[in-house]
């Protein structure tokens, strides 16, 4: 546990635009509980910092991130220790880092804060966690009305190459987890710290111990084989052959759910006006973060470029990341399209208004069956061609998603 007076100095230079939005939610009074929630490695932690820093308000941090679970008292001891920090009608900001990781956390939290509300105490809160998901469980049962979240997603090539001076290419490989860049040097030691760090810890902690998982053998082959599929439509039916396991497709798309919740890997809904068709359909299996799949394939950079149908599976999976990261974010829904032979990449809707997107690595096509059937079908406010023939996929990567799908 840490007092955060003055946090100007940052190791990283890179303000992220959330850590803007954050500030300005702390400069006004005191209305609701914030929350950061993203995957790891995503830098929640840094963006809290920065967030303080430009704020005239005394801050005191604590992580409940540690190998065994602390109990509710913990969340008691650090708001108290907060409490005593106020001075006057000065406001103090408590920040709660790895929140989900206490025990019936959301209950103990409300009735902090309900105590504060009552006694007009100008004491501020940030929980911080890193599986969205369980975040989001305990806010629906015991903190309605009382929070605001600050969705932090994977980083984008925008702000790779803004800190790392990245290409087009290099974010398709090696991803968007800022911890990792600097050892893509050695590609043999960034693949270990991808599978040691980021992927080991996210399962093992985020999220095998915080939920129950009756066939953690199966959930970690699952993520596999997502990770394998990224870009492909496979049935849960396949899956469970693949995986030659005993189980079925309730448990594995609950399994699915669980790793999307840990910003890992998920399963995009075929496109369908009707509900019931949409969640009865074959998952699209789609990584969250390149680095996931490229990391396990044993091929660098270079072999990876050269090699057309992995790079074409690797700039499709990077396309969908960056539109799956912006649904994760509340910005736009994400699924794809496919009927008999004629398929659409993407499907991104928000609200009525509805996106076709369709990927091209290769040669330009010299026809769009897929999107042509979609137009005819579903009549979509706007058709997109990423690659080639169409927008550069740097150009398509390094704006947010909101361009592309809004007026």
């Amino acid at each position: 546990m840490k007092i955060l007076n003055t946090l100007s100095k940052l190791s990283n230079p890179l303000r992220r635009d959330q850590s803007l939005d954050l500030a300005r939610r702390l400069s006004e009074p005191r209305r609701f509980i914030q929350v950061v929630a993203g995957p790891r490695q995503t830098g929640k932690t840094t963006l809290v910092e920065q967030a303080l820093s430009r704020v005239s308000l005394t801050a005191r941090y604590a992580s409940a991130d540690e190998p065994t679970l602390r109990g509710p008292g913990w969340i008691a001891q650090q708001w108290e220790a907060a409490r005593l920090a106020i001075s006057g009608r000065r406001g103090v900001v408590l920040a709660l880092d790895e929140i989900q990781k206490i025990p019936d956390w959301s209950e103990t939290v409300k009735r902090l804060w309900d105590e504060d509300t009552r006694a007009s105490r100008p004491l501020k809160v940030v929980l911080l966690g890193s599986a969205p998901l369980l975040i989001a469980r305990g806010l629906t049962e015991s903190l309605a009305g009382r929070f605001e979240i600050v969705h932090i997603a994977h980083w984008s090539l925008a702000e790779m190459r803004s800190a790392f001076g990245w290409t087009v290419d290099q974010f398709v490989f090696y991803g968007g987890y800022p911890g990792a860049a600097p050892l893509v040097k050695t590609p043999a030691r960034w693949s270990r710290y991808i599978a040691d760090s980021l992927i080991e810890t996210s399962i093992s902690r985020d999220v095998l111990l915080l939920s129950r998982v009756d066939k953690p053998a199966l959930l970690r082959r699952l993520f596999e084989l997502a990770c394998r599929y990224s870009g492909q439509v496979l049935s849960y039916t396949k899956m469970l052959g693949q995986l030659q396991d005993a189980g079925n497709t309730t448990t594995l798309a609950h399994y699915l759910d669980l790793l999307a919740g840990a910003g890992l890997v998920r399963g995009l809904q075929k496109y369908a006006v009707d509900d019931a068709r949409r969640r009865g359909s074959s998952p699209k299996l789609q990584v969250l973060n390149t680095a996931l799949l490229t990391a396990s394939s044993g091929l660098t950079l270079a072999e990876a470029r050269a090699d057309h149908e992995f790079w074409g599976r690797l700039v499709e999976s990077a396309v969908g990341a960056h539109l799956a990261n912006a649904a994760a974010s509340g910005i736009c829904e994400v699924g794809y399209w496919r009927e008999r032979s004629d398929e659409v990449d993407f499907i991104v809707t928000t609200g009525r208004r509805v996106t076709a997107i369709e990927v091209k690595s290769g040669r330009a096509p010299t026809s769009h069956r897929g999107i042509d059937a979609f137009v005819a079908a579903f009549k979509p406010h706007r058709s997109l061609l990423v690659g080639s023939g169409g927008i550069p996929l740097e150009e398509f990567l390094s704006r947010p998603v909101s361009h592309w799908i809004r007026p």
